[in-house]
């Protein structure tokens, strides 16, 4: 099963990494932990080259962060509300999640766009009220590309680690990416069960 896995990625290629790393940041079941380490075990054996992997992973990064971006800057808190009370489920986000990102980001200001971006800390979602607070594209652009370069690099030189220090252990390699995989859609389900929508302060 796991081999499936990485035959897929391997044959999706570099713009099969972005497209799957641009939907991992609006979606949230897939988890970037394992497109990125697929992709350094395919660095490890050749399959695949380092820079052109973290070219296509860092921009499907930063096209999926900038949808979430665009969606607070032209769309607003007033336009957002039923956005979120109709796809929250989905999204496994309501309103309260936006107000605590909201009030992060405006605590700490525009350079939490960077740093959160090799954090696990509301790494995707801080995208929106970069875009509610209007940030300037170009400075959340090059913002978002760094930081999820750095967040990148080191998925990469993760997976490749793994493939060569397991590389007599196949099956070691396989369980991790199961298990992952696994986790995220464990999470994700769990999440849709006992989703429950906060409501907005003052409704």
């Amino acid at each position: 099963m796991h081999e499936l896995i990485i035959e897929t990625i391997a044959r999706g290629g570099y713009l099969g990494i972005a497209l799957l790393m641009a939907i991992e940041n609006i979606f949230p079941p897939i988890p970037s932990e394992v497109i990125m380490g697929i992709g350094g075990v395919l660095v490890a054996r050749g399959t695949m080259e380092f820079w052109p992997l973290l070219v296509a992973g860092t921009i499907g990064s930063t096209a999926g962060n900038y949808v979430w971006f665009w969606i607070g800057d032209r769309w607003s808190y007033r336009r957002l509300a039923p956005f979120i009370a109709r796809w929250g489920r989905w999204l496994t986000l309501d309103w309260e999640h936006i107000e605590q990102a909201s009030r992060f980001f405006r605590s700490h200001g525009q350079w939490v766009v960077f740093f959160l971006r090799f954090s696990p800390f509301l790494r995707t979602i801080i995208s929106l009220p970069a875009g509610l607070a209007h940030m300037s594209v170009w400075r959340f652009l090059v913002f978002t590309f760094a930081g999820s370069a750095i967040w990148n690099v080191l998925l990469i030189l993760g997976g490749k680690w793994l493939a060569t220090y397991l590389d007599e252990s196949e099956a070691v390699i396989g369980w991790i990416i199961l298990g992952l995989v696994g986790l995220a859609l464990a999470g994700y389900i769990w999440r849709l069960l006992t989703w429950k929508p906060r409501v907005r302060a003052g409704d």
